[in-house]
């Protein structure tokens, strides 16, 4: 028998404040229908005055729970996949634990920016495989209307607020295929496209720092690297395109999405989207989608769906789950 990691619950949250593309007319030279054609974005939620990321995470955190029929005590580990920690130190992760009235396990943070919640994923499958736990929930949490520069209409209208959860547990399997849980995944970064998409500061630098991108080129090397990288990690998992049932991928733009699908050979009717409601919430935007789908009847038990992200770094990568 060989051990797997099992998808047993999902949730997510969305702050209550919903910003519609007509808000950025008011003072951005940019226009609903701009917005809408080159990125497919129609809204996108932002955080309250007051309200943080480990806020965010802990309200999907609490529906993922639910969603499993666990309590907190029953996790052995928390890992949120986060770029907007509401501080440096201590990790969002800890804050969640301490929220969720968790008094054992451990928590910690992963920071891969919008490939943040495949490399947690990853993370997460690793420590159940490993037997450091059983039982992990992975939150994917961002407040990116934080680090906006809101003079620049070609990244602040791109970015929402939210947070998604899954529940990880491990189960048996046969070792094929055919098995439930995470079958195979892939992981990727290079530091020399850095000044791609990034922030402008930091604490070592003492700067507190906006979004920066170059859109043309990240798109460039998104529908390049996210094909790839689905292929190759389909192929660890001994599947391929025509064994998908659904794609779940980081909401963006509709853009690199389509062109994505179409390089993979998937029509768009098996893709999950979100992106015309929520925006691009970085490391949350996967499982926002994964849980909308779950709950909506798209995804069942059994489906194979795959994962695939790029984020600042450029980090990017892909896993495979069967249902």
């Amino acid at each position: 028998m060989k051990m797997r990691t099992v998808v047993t619950g999902v949730g997510h949250y969305l702050p209550a404040r919903v910003v519609p593309n007509s808000d950025f007319e008011k003072r951005l030279d940019t226009t609903d229908e701009w917005i809408r054609s080159r990125t497919g974005i129609e809204r996108r939620h932002f955080v309250a005055e007051g309200e943080t990321t480990s806020d965010l995470a802990t309200r999907a955190a609490r529906a993922a729970l639910d969603d499993a029929g666990l309590n907190p005590d029953d996790i052995d580990a928390v890992i949120v996949a986060t770029s907007t920690p509401d501080f440096t130190f201590p990790s969002a992760a800890t804050m969640v634990q301490e929220k969720l009235g968790m008094t054992s396990g451990f928590a910690f943070d992963v920071q891969a920016v919008c490939a943040g919640f495949v490399f947690a994923m990853t993370t997460a499958n690793g420590l159940i495989l490993s037997e450091q736990a059983r039982r992990v929930i992975v939150i994917g949490a961002e407040t990116f209307s934080r680090i906006l520069d809101w003079d620049d209409r070609t990244t602040c209208v791109l970015f929402g607020d939210g947070a998604g959860a899954v529940v990880l547990e491990a189960a048996g399997g046969a070792g094929t295929s055919a098995d439930r849980g995470i079958l195979a995944a892939d992981l990727n970064s290079d530091g020399r496209y850095r000044e791609l998409l990034h922030v402008d500061g930091g604490v070592s630098t003492h700067t507190t720092g906006v979004l920066r991108m170059q859109g043309r080129e990240v798109f460039r090397h998104a529908v390049e690297k996210l094909a790839v990288t689905a292929h190759t990690a389909l192929g660890r998992a001994g599947l391929t395109e025509a064994d998908v049932d659904w794609v779940v991928p980081h909401q963006a733009n509709l853009r690199i999405i389509k062109a994505t699908a179409q390089k993979m050979g998937l029509p768009m009717d098996r893709v999950v989207l979100t992106v015309q409601d929520h925006g691009n919430t970085s490391a949350a935007s996967i499982p926002l989608a994964l849980s909308i789908a779950r709950h909506d009847g798209r995804i069942k038990q059994g489906d194979v769906v795959v994962t695939e992200a790029i984020g600042g770094g450029l980090a990017w990568g892909a896993v495979v789950i069967r249902w």
